[in-house]
């Protein structure tokens, strides 16, 4: 494994952290990136990190202190302050204690903190308290639990570490964990802890650093030294391929995830990943020997429950996804039967999977957000990668469901759990939004991403697509797509695009639109028919593959398609955008009466003269741009002027934004009122346009 160390970097962190914090911490701080730098040390808010020094406490005394990473905090990117500092004495008498609850070591240690805002200490904080170092660090290396999840993991290790590192039976993490270290052999610098990981100290973060990175080399070298299993990597046309299914196949998953998903629940989000390495994993024929019972460290039951689900697509996805996750479902709650047989009572987790494998097309990752969608995939990966690898040396082992059981249930996780509040309405779910580049389309995406929604952005334009994209800010809720809605293929690719990258969609709004300017007698058959394919057909095949998408997933769902005032108050010289727009609305209403019975929602919102996506005018209006000094001159007036006489014409005086239409379609796509079918004026109060 590359040892990062740099005397230079390390001497940067000093520079820009001492001063506030103290120069342990701030060494502290640049050894921790390091391990959170190395997928194959730590991933996703894993592994441990802790530094004993002196600091002040409120009343001005010097304290001895053990900081010691923060709950919430990842070692990639932890700052100081993510190491709270918990009082030691306290703690090293505690760990004295004949019998602790965690509920009690928890509130002990809150108890010892400096500061009484600082996040919570790692649940191993008794442990580093207790090792005799001012270092300590732990980790989840991959070829350590590589060699402890085996039958004969401890002669396994010994072999490749030595006889200067101390071995602990796997006990769960917390105070019995610490008990445990408590009576160990004081002469060694280092533990394995079996079946979870690694914890090296030392005097300076130098020493313990290079410690660890040492010993994870020596397993790393056995592996190989053994014939490490080589993972057969897929031809990159497989890649490809698998690709272009996975944004077909995405809803049919989703779907029969959701649909057995408790009423209120939050919606699953899914994250997919393909390429050489994951595609050879999930096509290996052992992949049901891999995705079965076992994480390889008890943390990550927490994350993706203790075994992964496997989909073999078949001639019927929708039937192939609906027979895994049932046989899921039934495997997961025997074992939660059988663990309650054995503790008692516990509050159910949900029984869907967070992993779900697919040979020929990836795997997906399960969660309520991107975010947590895409931990899962890493640790997916990361699994099958190191059981590929330890089966080199013989089976591997898992550890036993009842300490998988006592991880994932934990109590103080049951905690967190409780004090969870009811998600929104638009938690986890799915919006794509058409004509996004524009600026109703990207005031859409704005209020729709604000509601809780993740967004997929899209426009034929992509260059104003990714302007909007950029203005909208930076997030893993956010997606784009480029495709051509007046084009069938491409409407339909688009979707697909759109589906793969969370999984599948929830409201569809086609707002995608263009204009010309002429009257009647003026305008020429191609124009006209140019404005049709984008506003009447393209809003044919959006509301098409919509109903298409959201059927797959036999979950409901919302459309609203963006009209226009037009419809009920048009404008001379405006006809072939007033007669498309009137094409859009007869659709939606045929779509509400079509969809209906599949729980899909659809209506239209009709605004007027929007020239900007926000009353600050981040995104201006490019169909404004184009029509805006033709529709000035059929008025008598001068391009500056054109927005004050749509402001001034309607009843509340007002300049509508993108913002506003979407807030439109936020409230129709919510669910709070039984509508479809409906048409919402957002056009500050038109006389000219009042339904009559």
């Amino acid at each position: 494994m590359l040892d990062r160390w740099n005397d230079d970097d390390a001497q940067a962190f000093v520079d820009r952290y001492a001063a506030a914090h103290g120069e342990a911490l701030a060494l502290r701080t640049y050894s921790a990136r390091l391990f959170g730098a190395e997928p194959q040390l730590v991933l996703h808010g894993g592994g441990n990190a802790s530094v004993k020094t002196v600091q002040t406490d409120l009343l001005g005394d010097a304290v001895e202190v053990c900081c010691v990473k923060g709950s919430g905090w990842d070692l990639a990117s932890i700052e100081p302050q993510g190491f709270p500092a918990v009082a030691l004495a306290p703690m090293l008498r505690l760990v004295q204690s004949p019998a602790l609850t965690d509920e009690h070591m928890v509130a002990a240690q809150r108890a010892h903190l400096l500061d009484p805002y600082a996040p919570n200490p790692s649940i191993e904080c008794l442990l580093h308290c207790l090792l005799p170092a001012a270092y300590v660090d732990h980790s989840h290396a991959d070829a350590i639990v590589a060699l402890t999840n085996h039958p004969d993991g401890e002669a396994l290790i010994r072999e490749a570490l030595g006889e200067d590192v101390l071995l602990v039976d796997y006990v769960k993490p917390g105070f019995d964990l610490a008990a445990e270290a408590f009576a160990a052999r004081p002469d060694v610098s280092a533990m394995v802890l079996m079946q979870h990981g690694l914890f090296t100290w030392g005097d300076t973060a130098e020493d313990s650093y290079r410690a660890h990175i040492a010993l994870v080399s020596k397993a790393e070298a056995l592996l190989a030294a053994r014939g490490e299993a080589g993972i057969r990597l897929a031809p990159p046309t497989a890649v490809e391929a698998a690709q272009a299914q996975a944004g077909a196949f995405a809803p049919w998953l989703r779907g029969a995830l959701n649909r057995r998903l408790p009423a209120g629940a939050a919606r699953f989000v899914l994250h997919h990943v393909v390429d050489e390495e994951i595609l050879g994993l999930v096509d290996d024929d052992r992949l049901a020997r891999w995705a079965g019972f076992g994480t390889l460290t008890p943390d990550h039951s927490i994350r993706t429950k203790p075994a992964a689900c496997v989909v073999v697509p078949g001639e019927d996805p929708g039937a192939a996804c609906e027979a895994a996750v049932g046989a899921y479902i039934e495997d997961y709650t025997a074992y939660v039967d059988a663990q309650i047989a054995r503790v008692g009572p516990v509050t159910r987790l949900d029984p869907l999977p967070r992993v779900v494998h697919v040979p020929g097309i990836g795997t997906f990752g399960v969660g309520t957000s991107p975010k947590s969608a895409a931990i899962c995939t890493d640790i997916a990966r990361h699994t099958l990668r190191t059981k590929a690898r330890a089966e080199a040396i013989g089976p591997f082992e898992p550890l036993a469901a009842d300490h998988l059981f006592d991880v994932e249930y934990w109590s103080l996780e049951q905690a967190k759990l409780a004090k969870g509040g009811a998600p929104g309405p638009f938690a986890g779910r799915v919006a794509l939004v058409t004509g996004a580049g524009g600026a109703i389309g990207a005031g859409v995406a704005r209020a729709l991403r604000a509601a809780g929604c993740c967004v997929v952005l899209a426009d034929v334009d992509g260059d104003r697509l990714e302007a909007a994209a950029q203005a909208l800010g930076p997030g893993r809720d956010l997606a784009t797509v480029v495709f051509d809605v007046a084009d069938e293929a491409s409407v339909r690719t688009g979707f697909d695009a759109a589906c793969a990258c969370f999984g599948g969609l929830d409201v569809v709004v086609p707002n995608a639109g263009v204009a010309a300017v002429g009257t009647l007698v003026d305008l020429d058959a191609d124009t006209f028919a140019s404005v049709q394919a984008v506003n009447a057909t393209g809003v044919f095949l959006t509301l098409r593959e919509a109903a298409r998408t959201l059927r797959r997933q036999g979950t409901g769902g919302d459309v609203v398609v963006v009209g226009s005032k037009n419809v009920a108050g048009p404008g001379a010289a405006f006809g072939a955008y007033s007669a498309s727009k009137a094409s859009a609305h007869q659709l939606a209403k045929i779509a509400a009466m079509e969809l209906a019975s599949d729980g899909i929602r659809v209506n239209v919102v009709a605004p007027d003269a929007v020239f900007a996506d926000t009353a600050d005018g981040a995104i201006p209006s490019g169909l404004w741009a184009e029509i805006g000094p033709g529709r000035a001159a059929s008025k008598g007036l001068s391009v500056d002027e054109l927005a004050a006489h749509y402001r001034d014409r309607n009843l509340l005086r007002t300049g509508i934004t993108g913002l506003h239409v979407g807030e439109a379609v936020v409230w129709l796509a919510s669910g709070r009122a039984p509508v479809t079918g409906a048409v919402v004026p957002v056009d500050g109060g038109v006389p000219a346009a009042f339904v009559r």
